[in-house]
């Protein structure tokens, strides 16, 4: 296992963290989500709706696919941390290598010509593809993640680049959700909404395309200037050993579990989103506008994200923050709009300034989460631990997927039809306020009760790492002096 100390580091010259660097973290977020923002919002209506398979084994295929993808993670961030240190650094060289790869898979995910196929031919495509594109996005995610700890070792400049890799998250998401409902769904001629089953497909290469440019734009502007240089096999901690020692982080389990407990909320308000304006709404593009405006919190926290995680701590707000989203989305269960959207959307809205803060910090909870386990075991493991957390959102991604599909089925979800009996119209109501609301409270207790690190604990930390790299630099120096 490739666990290295400060006394690896290597001093290079680069040019100062700026600007470039954090346009060059919002490109690959960029990147990533023009496949995954696509899939959490729209891969399950082309499931259901376009190849006609029941929600339930759409929900069962997702589920398996996503936990068995989740060990495929850990096994990434290990070969990811073992790769050499190349004049590029050692994470940019995935990106460039795995940018087309990703891009091809994903476009494979949405071919509506298989919905002719018998049943047992579509289950096995879309595992098939939906496994391939899972791991294939493993392989550029995860050296793209772990990257943010070696851009910068300021906690500060951190903090910005997980600011500016919502950023791109956000560009994505609006390009998406305002432009892709306005092209797949359409209304018949008695007024009921529709897919149009083509429209996947070009949507997909479009993206495809998209997020291959991003990838080369993340590539070329960022840089990596803490690099270390990795020990011989003899050297170096197993793997059981690493991940022992991670689970006895109290930081990475309180941190792997509010990322299971928020990607299961979020990512079911994600896949519920298009059935609620399709079938509790009558009105399958005004998910367009719902969830073009419910990013607008986005836009605006962007430029106060950082002062205000300096100023009161990432843990500080973001406990207010997801506590504000999980009581909105708890009183819109029992307040029914059924025939007022315009309320709705303004709620969920309102939910999402709370949401959108802890969205815009949590990769920088994950280098702090680092940074704690180099001062908990005195080595640094960036590609593991991210990966551990990657693996946290798989399991999450795939509860998610599972849930989603099998309480659609439980509600009575018929697939192929947007005629739907009044009890199912009701279910995918409280699947998108009651459950994500419920979920968003449990993250809230997590984050207040057991993860540890403070505003002042983080500070402290860095303090501790920074006396020991500098003790660590000026031995060898002192020696030659000798």
């Amino acid at each position: 296992m490739t666990a290295v100390t400060a006394s690896d580091s290597v001093r290079v010259q680069a040019r100062p963290f700026g600007l470039r660097d954090r346009l060059g973290y919002a490109f690959g977020d960029l990147g990533n989500d023009f496949s995954f923002i696509l899939a959490a919002a729209f891969l399950m209506v082309f499931y259901t709706n376009v190849l006609g398979i029941n929600p339930g084994i759409v929900g069962t295929v997702m589920m398996l696919v996503r936990l068995a993808d989740a060990f495929v993670d850990v096994t990434v961030g290990r070969l990811v941390d073992r790769s050499p240190l190349r004049p590029a650094g050692r994470f940019r060289p995935w990106i460039i290598r795995m940018a087309i790869p990703v891009a091809l898979a994903s476009v494979a995910m949405y071919m509506f010509p298989v919905a002719g196929w018998d049943l047992a031919a579509r289950i096995a495509y879309i595992a098939v593809t939906y496994f391939l594109w899972s791991v294939l996005y493993s392989a550029v995610n995860i050296p793209y993640g772990s990257m943010a700890a070696v851009i910068s070792s300021d906690a500060v400049d951190r903090s910005s680049l997980s600011v500016f890799r919502t950023f791109g998250a956000f560009l994505a998401n609006l390009l998406i959700s305002f432009v892709v409902p306005l092209v797949i769904f359409t209304k018949d001629a008695s007024g009921k909404s529709q897919v149009i089953p083509q429209a996947f497909l070009w949507v997909a290469i479009v993206c495809a395309v998209l997020s291959i440019l991003a990838y080369f734009g993340c590539y070329s502007l960022s840089v990596e200037r803490v690099r270390v240089e990795t020990k011989g096999r003899d050297e170096v901690a197993g793997m059981g050993a690493t991940l022992g020692s991670l689970f006895k982080n109290r930081a990475m389990v309180a941190i792997v579990v509010a990322a299971l407990l928020l990607l299961i909320a979020t990512m079911l308000v994600q896949a519920m989103a298009s059935y609620l304006w399709l079938i509790y709404f009558n009105n399958g593009q005004m998910a367009s506008i719902a969830t073009t405006l419910a990013l607008l919190p986005t836009l605006l926290l962007l430029p106060v994200a950082t002062p205000l995680a300096r100023r009161f701590g990432k843990r500080e707000i973001s406990v207010v923050g997801v506590g504000l989203a999980a009581l909105i989305y708890i009183v819109l269960f029992f307040l029914p709009l059924s025939n007022s959207p315009w309320a709705f959307i303004v709620a969920i809205t309102l939910a999402g300034v709370g949401l959108g803060i802890f969205n815009m910090l949590i990769w920088a909870f994950i280098t702090d989460v680092i940074d704690y386990q180099e001062v908990l075991v005195s080595q640094r493991d960036d590609g593991v631990v991210y990966s551990v957390y990657s693996w946290a959102r798989k399991v999450g991604q795939a509860l998610a997927a599972g849930l989603g599909g099998w309480a659609l089925g439980i509600i009575g979800y018929q697939a192929g039809t947007t005629t739907q009996e009044p009890r199912t119209v009701t279910g995918i109501y409280m699947l998108t306020t009651l459950v994500p609301g419920i979920l968003y409270a449990l993250v809230t207790v997590v984050l207040l009760l057991w993860y540890p690190l403070s505003r002042k604990t983080v500070e402290q930390n860095s303090d501790i790492l920074n006396r020991r790299h500098a003790a660590e630099m000026a031995a060898p120096l002192a020696q030659n002096q000798e």
